[in-house]
């Protein structure tokens, strides 16, 4: 089978300096639609990675992403939204980018080319089989990523990916691998657009489905997140009020004595 790249296939849409913003948008948007329905084709190569994720969770192992450019972005911007959304430790679900955090502002030149760096990056967090590394590259090709995801197959590490291009070398290389394929961009080969937006749709499910299934949810609330700031504070008040069918004030007490809307909700309940 002949691999193609379909995320650098040419436009549907062509002269886009001589549209309208109108046009820009609505031609953006019109795209932006089938994003979802290619991500739900995926569903079932979702599901398989996230049991994978899951069981390692469970045993202690923890949870890395890979990825170089706007992949790599995208991994440390759902990693990082972990301990404040589900109150788990920072180093429990890792992102990893091509060129190191310096990366993350500015693109930093061949970073994505490297053939060693990728593992390299792995090992300073004393990677083992007890965790799950996920790589991410729209393209599907990209080295950096690649050679990391083989190393780990060689280490026994369990290796999934995220990638819009199908029989792509990285999809070939994972054990578990997510291939979602949106197709040529509006703006062709700015991956960072439908490519980007079908990342983050899975990003968002593989983390909230893992953390539902470790208990970090109660019904549907947070009840274990962060207090970090008085939207949130108040939004812990709320559930613990809910909860409990008490005042405000009666929350607040609770709140202020254990730190933590599932404790306020535990003890309260005494």
């Amino acid at each position: 089978m002949t691999f193609i790249k379909t995320t650098e296939q040419e436009s549907n849409y062509t002269n886009l300096e001589d549209m309208t913003i109108s046009e820009i948008i609505s031609s953006i948007n019109k795209e932006d639609i089938t994003v979802p329905l290619a991500v739900q084709t995926a569903l079932p190569q979702i599901e398989h990675l996230i049991e994978q994720v899951v069981i390692k969770l469970k045993k202690g192992g923890r949870l890395f992403y890979i990825g170089a450019g706007t992949s790599g972005r995208l991994g440390i911007l759902d990693a990082s939204e972990c301990p404040p959304t589900f109150g788990v430790p920072y180093n429990l679900v890792i992102g990893i980018i091509a060129g190191g955090d310096q990366a993350i502002r500015k693109a930093v030149e061949n970073a994505e080319d490297s053939t060693t760096q990728g593992w390299l990056d792995l090992i300073e967090y004393n990677i083992s089989s007890n965790d799950v590394v996920i790589g991410i590259a729209a393209s599907g090709t990209t080295p950096y990523v690649i050679s990391a995801l083989r190393h780990c197959n060689e280490q026994g590490i369990t290796t999934g990916c995220i990638t819009c291009n199908s029989q792509s070398p990285l999809a070939l290389t994972a054990k578990y691998p997510i291939e979602v394929t949106v197709g040529p961009e509006f703006l062709t080969g700015s991956s960072r657009m439908k490519a980007g937006t079908a990342q983050k749709l899975i990003l968002n499910m593989i983390t909230t489905a893992s953390m539902i299934q470790l208990g970090k949810v109660k019904g549907n609330k947070m009840v274990d997140m962060q207090l970090s700031n008085n939207k949130l504070v108040k939004r812990a008040i709320n559930m613990i009020m809910s909860e409990l069918h008490i005042s405000e004030a009666e929350a607040s007490v609770l709140l202020n004595k254990y730190k933590n809307v599932r404790d306020s909700i535990t003890n309260g309940r005494k």
